[in-house]
């Protein structure tokens, strides 16, 4: 006898949905119950791309819910990205929403994907008291929570289920709440995806596989390099894979640059799991930067990957607790760079720690300790850890704790300006 209830799946991408599926397959979810899918598509412009049942392999997703909703549809005109809802108006929406979906009084359950999206706050918010699980997706998840959770969210998380993307490390996601980690098995997820590479066709096999950024000011030089890398390694047929909030007309760095080193480019137009594309054709190369994309082909599906554009975006990161600087350091220590070569790697538990308490210090001040340890170590990067924020939280690497009151000193800034403007008025 099936219980009364309903768990939702709240996903933003096609990939999300897979992880999802797999962690089904994998039963680490409760049983019992009805399933359904919940879209919730951020994307900076949703109507820009193809809709959801037009992704090859779809259908077979679908078959596992009992329904598909629009969390678009339910709150327009407002933008996933942007609204979350106030806090006097929560009891009329979950009225308001049970209603629309068909829920009545059933208890509801929610599976997330990233918990600090607005569109996951959001649905949580709403369903007020409702036990969570949250899949984590990508290396970012390694790193400490990101961004302000509100802990009647925080505390409401019964587990976070991730890839073993980095084995031997666990995430550190949500875990200051103390919801445990567990993995997703690869077979469970890699079934998932084979169901969807079944529908794949067009797709040249053997080819280097280039994975898109998220659109930004730099993903078009990006996406440049990484086809230069490409052919520099010898590949003169090259996929290139948008990600999934870029359409593909968005190509046009990438499409000047085959052109010119005269490689053979096919540019998907339909966004699909780039894993379903390790499971259709095999790519000889997998180029990316630091997704979640580049981790699964290296430690999935066995693929030779390269990673590219990793040191310049370290370089101009802002503000330092970015969310990506957990996925970029991870990134440089765990994967081959443009070159080839042996990856960085070393101590990855004290790695960890470290970003966790550098980029959170309030959020994980137990860390401490373990980050004073491993800077002491010396063995890290000084792009993962710059000087002036070392200086600041007073750890190992940063400005010797005697001195640590000069950059804070009127007196000695008065004396720095002094020594320029002399060094400017001798060189005239």
């Amino acid at each position: 006898m099936r219980a009364a209830g309903t768990r939702i799946f709240c996903a933003s991408t096609p990939s999300a949905v897979v992880l999802m599926a797999a962690a089904v397959e994998a039963g680490l979810l409760p049983e019992g119950g009805r399933r359904v899918l919940l879209v919730c598509d951020d994307a900076p412009v949703p109507e820009a791309a193809p809709p959801w049942d037009e992704v090859p392999g779809f259908t077979r997703l679908r078959a596992r819910f009992d329904a598909v909703l629009s969390w678009n549809e339910a709150i327009r005109p407002f933008h996933p990205a942007a609204w979350t809802p106030r806090t006097e108006d929560v009891p009329l929406l979950e009225r308001h929403l049970r209603r629309l979906w068909g829920l009545g009084d059933d208890r509801v359950e929610l599976v997330l994907g990233a918990p600090d999206t607005p569109p996951a706050q959001a649905v949580a918010r709403v369903f007020t008291g409702a036990p969570l699980h949250v899949c984590a997706g990508g290396p970012a998840d390694y790193g400490p929570t990101r961004g302000k959770l509100d802990p009647l969210i925080g505390t409401r998380v019964r587990q976070v289920l991730h890839l073993d993307l980095i084995p031997g490390l666990t995430p550190l996601l949500l875990a200051e709440f103390g919801a445990p980690a567990r993995v997703i098995p690869a077979d469970a997820f890699r079934a998932v995806t084979g169901e969807i590479a079944s529908a794949l066709a067009g797709v040249p096999e053997g080819a280097a596989l280039v994975v898109g950024e998220r659109p930004s000011d730099t993903a078009g030089p990006l996406h440049a390099e990484m086809v230069r890398t490409a052919a520099g390694r010898g590949h003169r047929h090259v996929v290139f894979a948008p990600h999934p909030a870029s359409p593909s007309r968005h190509a046009g760095a990438v499409r000047a640059e085959a052109e010119r080193l005269d490689v053979d480019l096919t540019v998907l137009d339909t966004p699909v799991p780039v894993e379903a594309l390790y499971e259709a054709s095999r790519p000889a190369l997998v180029v990316g930067c630091a997704s979640a994309a580049l981790f699964t082909a290296s430690e999935l599906y066995g693929l030779p990957v390269a990673r590219v554009g990793t040191e310049h975006l370290l370089g101009r990161l802002t503000p330092y607790h970015h969310p990506r600087r957990a996925a970029l350091v991870l990134a440089e220590a765990v994967l081959p760079g443009a070159a080839g070569g042996a990856p960085a790697a070393g101590d990855l538990d004290g790695l960890l720690s470290a970003l966790a308490f550098t980029m959170r210090p309030p959020v994980r001040p137990a860390l401490r300790a373990e980050a004073e340890r491993y800077l002491t170590a010396g063995a890290w990067d000084a792009r993962w850890f710059p000087r002036r924020r070392l200086t600041a939280l007073g750890l190992p690497g940063g400005v010797p704790r005697r001195l640590a009151f000069l950059p804070r000193s009127r007196a000695a800034r008065r004396v720095v300006r002094r020594v320029r403007a002399l060094r400017k008025a001798v060189g005239r």
